[in-house]
């Protein structure tokens, strides 16, 4: 039974369960458009393309908002990728655990989905819950 006074998952976990969807929906080609190629090879190719790209767009916007005129390209990449391995490294886990079935995800997933539902249900003031055997 779902309690409408249900405490609300802590903030790391909410974190962690957040960072792990919005990673899957960028980077893993399961999820995101590069899955209608059938080559692993060429989606591989797009996303280091696509990951170079972003990397020397978002240097340039720091160097031009921010003032670093002195911009290194590779500095730029090797800073992305300092950021872009603990993700990918949380997210492993993350695929480990559901592929053994781990019950500490699995109870960080129930709590997440119990908590939007009932979210949910209270932002919904008219909601009413048909019984037959009343209306019948």
């Amino acid at each position: 039974m779902i309690e409408p006074n249900m405490k609300k998952p802590s903030f790391f976990r909410r974190s962690v369960m957040k960072t792990v969807s919005a990673w899957r929906r960028v980077m893993d080609v399961r999820y995101n458009p590069l899955k209608h190629i059938p080559d692993p090879s060429l989606q591989t190719y797009f996303m280091l393309v696509l990951f170079t790209i972003w990397s020397v767009f978002f240097g340039f916007l720091a160097a031009n908002y921010l003032g670093f005129f002195n911009y290194n390209t590779i500095v730029s990449i090797v800073i992305h990728i300092a950021i872009i391995l603990p993700l990918a490294f949380t997210n492993a886990v993350f695929v480990d655990a559901e592929r053994d079935g781990a019950k500490w995800l699995k109870e960080w997933q129930e709590e997440q989905s119990r908590y939007r539902l009932v979210k949910n249900r209270l932002k919904t003031k008219n909601l009413v819950i048909w019984n037959p055997n009343k209306e019948a």
